[in-house]
């Protein structure tokens, strides 16, 4: 590959060194914009090449001149290839998970540290302490250290796993290839050296014969080893079979025969006794006589018991989920084989779960998944609610004869109609425009969203709820009106206002909701160069749809870092949008935008972007309002205790932060009919994800459909009923029971249970806990 083929990285701005966090965030949006073959020129920056998890399973090659940091490749991935023009810092390839790493020079302190995976080939030798503490999963394949020159000392301590091959090309016949005191502490692995190798740790690590499997391992990887590091004319010195030794672990029975380890016995007397009793370091203060536990305390003796917490806690994914939808259980009910029970159970939360949760959600649920703790893609809720789209309504509970009123037919008001008519209340919602939806209907682009999909969950919302009347001018005669002849009033007028900017020329510009609603029915030619003024989610939405009508220069300007994130800002980047920041507009003209420095940006359309505000005229003075916004208390109820509001008349937020706002005002006002105390529905702790064990699951599974989905959900905080912890009770002591339609329980005998807490330590699910006994 030729250099012009590497996309250049310089280390510096402006003579300035870049930081090393500003290094690799560079190199990250590199990735992400697709490029795969990066040449960084470093100037000392620690931990280039290393986690480059945004390629996904894409290579990556990176090619690192000038000086390499500390840490270069550290948490490396599998698909990851970094080749250093030169000599390597300390801890080259620390906690390697899988990069290949080539140095054309020497390499310093800590190569390979703790590494589980990967192959690093130096072209030179390398300093103190490499290859120690690594280890091998035996999944995969072990991790790789190959040196051409010699070892520094303390080389493998700890050494848990892997292969070292030190060529000792270049050292003296009397030389230490491996440094002084190598292999200390080694339990695992094995390591080709050339040369002399004789003061390893005899207690820890032992010499056994090459075998031909051994050799022709070993040859056939010290030619790939010399072509990496372009060294192949030393192929016939390095491969004369009588000058390599293989040094291996020592067993744990082989250590244990070892003449200066002394057996129980001995270590008691030498040891423990001569410690603990007189003269020793505690003697004089040791009161107990010596001697064996007699018992192993059970029942109410035990210091610890175990509990089955099933239920307790909810999921962090549910926790995270503004309309509350217990994922978990869904992905219980996919396992149990009951598809069809767990798609429809989204239309208890929601009236858009194809809409919402499968296509327009930034998913907070899959951001707060507990498999991220191990690095593993979340578990994705959005086939499950696209799988939601042809789903009928749930059938509503007997009618009430309350009545019910909404004004708004947007994202929140849908959600809070569509609960109180679920509870059995007559439900009639007010809209001032032609269609309900709202801006999902009205705004976002349709490559956001399959036209049908929303078609389809619509039509279903008017089934359920037959009383929406559009069109309606609402002013405040109208709303005391609606409050009066309605039980209560939900107010979900959404934010149809847009801010404005203070500046010469705002009228030559176009509002962003404006923009997008005529770019849905082609009302509006943007021209070629477009600039937006706001760069988060709505901006990106307009650079999308401004380069569907044909823009081709599109640039997001913004006062502050763009707020934009998850598929918006990807989108509008995939159109070649740029965003520009912090930049300030001065002037809007017809050749475009002035910024506060003089520079133009030109432009055929200028596109405001910055927010909008709820236009809440028709309440006022009659409800409270704060700051251009309605004023609520924790359950959404106003100033008035027959009206609730909710959405972004209440303030900005999500499309979910509406819908699950719906939804819990419909439980308030249930709460209220039936003369309950108000109180919140679902307040039960967070699962501590500490608790949950994702060593069962396999981090290469990436999970595409539903049955794939449900298994590698760690169901946080709800019994998967596997029966591990059946398995490694000690005592035998856990037991299932069967508690027929109500389901079952897992139980704990206590005259056999010692308290160990293996079943905590082995529930994948988090269920069991481990407390203190109540005294005695």
């Amino acid at each position: 590959m030729t250099h012009t083929d590497f996309i250049y990285i310089p280390g510096k701005r402006e003579e300035k060194r870049i930081p090393s966090r500003v290094l690799e965030e560079i190199i990250h949006q590199q990735i992400r914009s697709g490029h795969r073959h990066l040449e960084i020129e470093a100037f000392g920056q620690h931990g280039i090449g290393g986690r480059l998890w945004d390629a996904g399973t894409d290579p990556v090659n990176i090619r690192i001149i000038g000086h390499s940091g500390q840490r270069t490749g550290s948490l490396g991935n599998a698909n990851t290839c970094i080749e250093i023009m030169g000599p390597a810092s300390d801890d080259l390839g620390w906690l390697n998970a899988g990069a290949q790493i080539v140095v054309h020079g020497h390499a310093s302190n800590g190569v390979m540290n703790g590494a589980a995976q990967g192959r690093v080939f130096v072209g030179g030798s390398i300093g103190a302490r490499g290859m120690t503490m690594t280890k091998h999963n035996p999944r995969f394949d072990p991790p790789e250290l190959w040196v051409l020159g010699t070892a520094g000392d303390y080389f493998g301590e700890f050494m848990a796993g892997g292969i070292a091959v030190v060529c000792g090309h270049g050292s003296q016949p009397e030389e230490q290839v491996l440094g002084y005191r190598p292999l200390v502490g080694m339990v695992g692995g094995k390591v080709f050296v050339r040369g002399s190798a004789a003061g390893f740790s005899q207690k820890d690590a032992k010499q056994i014969p090459v075998t031909d499997d051994d050799w022709q391992w070993l040859e056939t990887g010290i030619s790939h080893f010399l072509k990496k590091t372009g060294r192949m004319d030393l192929l016939a010195a390095l491969t004369v079979r009588p000058e390599w030794m293989l040094l291996t672990a020592k067993s744990p029975h082989e250590k244990a025969d070892s003449p200066d380890r002394p057996d129980m016995q001995g270590f008691r007397q030498q040891v423990w006794d001569r410690e603990l009793g007189p003269g020793g370091l505690i003697g004089d203060l040791q009161e107990t006589v010596p001697g064996t536990i007699p018992v192993i305390a059970t029942g109410d003796l035990r210091r610890y018991v175990p509990v089955w917490e099933q239920g307790k806690y909810i999921s962090p994914c549910q926790a995270a989920c503004p309309t509350g939808i217990p994922v978990q259980d869904r992905w219980a009910m996919v396992r149990a084989d009951n598809v069809d029970e767990a798609i429809a159970m989204g239309l208890a939360h929601t009236p858009f779960p194809a809409t919402v949760c499968g296509y327009l959600c930034p998913s907070p649920c899959m951001a707060a998944c507990t498999r991220h703790q191990e690095g593993m893609p979340p578990v994705s809720v959005r086939n499950l609610g696209r799988a939601g789209e042809q789903v009928p309504p749930p059938e509503p509970a007997k009618k009430t004869g309350r009545k019910m009123a909404v004004i708004g037919a947007g994202p929140g008001g849908l959600s809070a109609a569509w609960h109180l008519t679920l509870n059995g209340h007559l439900v009639t919602v007010f809209d001032t425009g032609p269609v309900i939806g709202g801006k999902i209907a009205s705004v976002i682009p349709g490559s956001r969203i399959p036209e049908n999909t929303l078609k389809t969950e619509l039509a279903r919302i008017k089934a359920l709820i037959p009383d929406i009347r559009l069109k309606q001018p609402i002013d405040a005669d109208a709303f005391v009106r609606i409050r009066d002849e309605y039980d209560f009033t939900v107010v979900a007028a959404g934010a149809k206002k847009p801010k404005s900017l203070p500046v010469p020329g705002i009228e030559q510009a176009v509002f962003a909701n404006e923009f997008l609603s005529d770019a849905k029915t082609k009302k509006i030619t943007p021209g070629k160069q477009v600039v937006i003024i706001g760069a988060g989610n709505v901006g990106c939405d307009v650079a999308t749809e401004a380069h569907r009508l044909g823009a081709r220069d599109i640039t997001l300007i913004d006062v502050q870092q763009p707020a934009a994130f998850g598929k918006e800002r990807e989108d509008a980047e995939n159109c070649g949008a740029k965003f520009l920041w912090p930049v300030y507009t001065k002037e809007i003209t017809e050749q475009g935008v002035i910024l506060q420095n003089g520079d133009l940006l030109p432009a055929d359309t200028v596109v405001v972007a910055i927010g909008d505000v709820p236009d809440l005229d028709f309440i006022q003075p009659l409800l409270a309002v704060d700051n251009g916004f309605v004023t609520v208390d924790r359950f959404n109820r106003t100033s008035d205790p027959k009206v609730f509001a909710i959405g972004d008349a209440v303030a900005p937020g999500l499309i979910t932060d509406a819908i699950g706002a719906g939804k819990r005002t419909a439980q308030v006002i249930d709460q209220l009919i039936s003369g309950k105390e108000v109180r919140e529905i679902s307040a039960m702790p967070v699962m501590d994800t500490s608790r949950v064990h994702l060593a069962y699951y396999d981090p290469k599974t990436r999970p595409d459909d539903l049955s794939s989905c449900g298994e590698v959900c760690a169901s946080c905080g709800r019994c998967r009923d596997c029966g591990i912890c059946v398995a490694v009770c000690p005592e035998s002591a856990i037991f299932r029971n069967d508690m027929g339609n109500a389901g079952f329980e897992y139980r704990v005998d206590p005259e056999r249970c010692i308290g160990c807490g293996f079943c905590k330590g082995a529930c994948p699910c988090g269920i069991w806990d481990l407390i203190p006994n109540t005294p005695m």
